[in-house]
């Protein structure tokens, strides 16, 4: 009776964490109005992430066009609310990616709060924009 009553208890804690588990979707979509300073760049780009919560993992593709020249480096930053600056949370792809970058990583419980709080942008760099040439703030989608 106890061996049963036990893994009953175990089974219902499995199904309870892993009915706990989402795939929660975001969006970014990268100008550089949004970048701080802003510029007027010609360039665009989008980045589209889905978080794994049971894994903690991010798997995301970020794709960029127009840009002033090559990318020199692409980040996710944070914590920022749009209008701010922050350090670099994750970095996509090393120097010089070429779009589009298709990447997964695994977050911390830190950053999967500040990434759902919409505390996190995506930014491009480019040698004519070492600060950031675009940027969007990643937000959950709709």
């Amino acid at each position: 009776m106890l061996r049963s009553t036990l893994l009953a208890a175990v089974f219902a804690v499995g199904f309870t964490t892993a009915a706990s588990a989402a795939m929660l979707e975001f969006h970014a979509t990268m100008n550089g109005a949004s970048e701080v300073p802003s510029n007027k760049t010609a360039g665009i780009g989008e980045a589209l992430a889905t978080l794994d919560t049971a894994k903690k993992e991010l798997t995301y593709t970020v794709t960029f066009e127009g840009l002033s020249g090559p990318a020199t480096a692409a980040h996710f930053h944070g914590p920022a609310a749009p209008g701010k600056n922050a350090g670099v949370a994750v970095p996509i792809d090393g120097a010089n990616p070429t779009s589009p970058v298709h990447a997964s990583v695994t977050l911390t419980d830190a950053q999967i709060k500040d990434l759902d709080a919409g505390m996190w942008y995506v930014n491009v760099h480019t040698a004519a924009n070492p600060g950031g040439e675009i940027r969007g703030q990643v937000l959950r989608a709709k």
